[in-house]
């Protein structure tokens, strides 16, 4: 047995107790406590949840492209700074926190992720079989996010702002996002379920929400974070990911690219954490959650670092208890790679 709590263990403590705070927070200091904080959160903190203690960044964001750049562009035929001066107070509020942790409010913080996981441990509870993204795949999908990020957020509130789209597209990723639905559900309000039929757009919003919020739930059963794969808060971390000071490392190491534990361990089945070192192994996808370190079996060759300070570093010793408290279902075997020694998948 490990004499101090495993990562793994330390995150989903803090992701419990992030999505408890997140939630229901708000009821307890009043339903604006939201705007006393940040407004600006970096993680999917739904504006619909009427006990919320914090928004996530995308809800002011639409809201201001679409009420003060898109209608003021329209109202006075022109453009100024002062039109995008509160978009980047907005943006500024989430750098400020987004440095301090950087893609960590994804893989520890955001409520969507953290029930995704919850669905994923019942999964395995139900003997489902665990599905993982073969590289090529991976590749497929990471354009998504991006397709999200500066369709849903950015272009259609402007859009709607300006006329040229329906006023329901104001905050277009918001009337889509999984997030909306299982968070009120989770405060005991069924209304997000429901579907708008006063126009075509919200009727097509709500057949889209609804859509995603059954995928969710079905593909986590089997396949870590499915949402968080083309989620446009992964994209918005990755813009910024090499300006925070925390940040996952790996150094150049000789056996490297040969056993590839670290993406079977990676929630995300980052390839580039297996073949790549350097900056290139802090990939657009990683949420810094820590597996990949957690799992691999050399020493210092994966960390968690902000600026000098090392968080957690992988360890050959730390792996080896780490497998040894593993439950016998949840590991197995891997094949015997040339000049690389057998070991167990990670659960």
């Amino acid at each position: 047995m490990l004499t101090k709590p495993t990562l793994g263990g330390l995150r989903f403590s803090v992701q419990i107790t992030a999505l408890i705070v997140l939630l229901y927070g708000g009821s307890v200091m009043g339903h604006y406590m939201a705007d006393m904080f940040s407004g600006a959160l970096p993680s999917l903190s739904c504006a619909y949840d009427s006990e919320t203690s914090d928004y996530c960044i995308l809800i002011p964001t639409q809201h201001q492209l679409h009420h003060r750049v898109g209608e003021a562009i329209v109202r006075m035929q022109g453009f100024t700074f002062s039109m995008i001066v509160p978009l980047l107070f907005t943006l500024l509020n989430f750098f400020i926190l987004f440095a301090v942790l950087n893609k960590a409010f994804c893989g520890w913080i955001c409520p969507l992720g953290t029930v995704q996981e919850l669905v994923f441990r019942v999964g395995r509870w139900l003997g489902r079989p665990m599905h993982h993204l073969e590289p090529g795949q991976t590749g497929k999908v990471r354009p998504v996010k991006w397709i999200m990020l500066l369709g849903l957020v950015m272009a259609l509130p402007l859009a709607a702002g300006l006329g040229v789209a329906p006023h329901a597209a104001g905050d277009a990723f918001c009337q889509i996002c999984p997030s909306r639905v299982i968070t009120t559900l989770a405060t005991g309000d069924a209304q997000q379920l429901a579907v708008n039929t006063s126009g075509w757009a919200d009727m097509a919003f709500g057949a889209l929400r609804s859509l995603l919020f059954g995928f969710v739930l079905i593909a986590a059963l089997a396949v870590r974070q499915p949402f968080c794969r083309i989620c446009p808060m992964l994209s918005l971390h990755a813009v910024f990911r090499r300006l925070s000071p925390t940040r996952l490392v790996k150094v150049e190491h000789d056996k490297c690219n040969k056993c590839g534990i670290c993406t079977k361990a990676c929630p995300m089945d980052i390839p580039e954490i297996w073949k790549e070192h350097g900056p290139k192994a802090f990939n657009e996808d990683c949420t810094l959650c820590g597996r990949c370190a957690e799992y691999c079996p050399d020493d210092g060759v994966i960390s968690i670092k902000t600026g000098p300070i090392v968080w957690f570093e992988s360890s050959r010793e730390y792996y080896k208890k780490r497998l040894r408290q593993e439950k016998p279902n949840g590991t197995r075997v891997a094949k015997r790679k040339p000049n690389a020694q057998t070991q167990r998948k990670p659960s």
